[in-house]
Order: C-alpha cells, then sequence, then structure tokens
C-alpha cells in the first residue's frame, strides 16, 4: 500500500509516541490546518483513555474543528469500535497499522 507522505508522517510521530514511552497504543492525528499531535494511550487507576482519545483531545483543546486522518499504532488489536466513530465523527479517515509501521486492513 502507498501512502500519501503526510499520512507515513503521522504513523511515523504514532509509533514514535508508542516506542518511547513503552505504551500498548501510540496515535497521531493531523488536523484540517495539518497540525498533527501525538500521544499514547493511558492507563491509571482513575484513568483511562485510548491513545487516539488522548490525542483527538489534544487537537480539541486546541482549536481543531476536524480532522484530516488519524494514526493508530499497536500490536495486534484491531481499533476499538469507540475510536472509529470517534474519527468519523470529526470527519478524518483512520490507519491502523503495527509496531513496524505495516497499514493493517
Amino acid at each position: 500500500m502507498t501512502l500519501d507522505p503526510e499520512d507515513s508522517k503521522i504513523i511515523t510521530l504514532a509509533r514514535a509516541a508508542r516506542a518511547r514511552t513503552g505504551a500498548r497504543e501510540g496515535a497521531a492525528v493531523r488536523d484540517e490546518t495539518g497540525r498533527t499531535y501525538s500521544a499514547t494511550n493511558v492507563a491509571l487507576t482513575s484513568l483511562t483513555l485510548s491513545a487516539l482519545q488522548v490525542a483527538v483531545a489534544m487537537a480539541i483543546s486546541s482549536g481543531a474543528a476536524s480532522l484530516e486522518a488519524a494514526a493508530l499504532v499497536t500490536a495486534g488489536e484491531p481499533a476499538a469500535d469507540h475510536d472509529a466513530a470517534l474519527v468519523r465523527e470529526l470527519g478524518g479517515t483512520l490507519l491502523v497499522a503495527g509496531p513496524d509501521g505495516q497499514v493493517r486492513g
């Protein structure tokens, strides 16, 4: 699969966030102006968020009105339904990749 360079960039950002912290998943989103946000999942006793939820929250709290694309990097799990719905709600497309950066499905 040949990806747009901007889509490759958000996959790289998601991979780097995941690798940097050893998190279960990493995500990155690109908003309608081209700004990017990357994050990992949060797994605390009192707070659990997916990496996409964190990245989208960062984008929205920074003033983004919509998403162009989102990338999720995870070892084997598919994107959760609520994550896919979140990206769709904001008009973006979702790319899911393994830790090696290869896009799945």
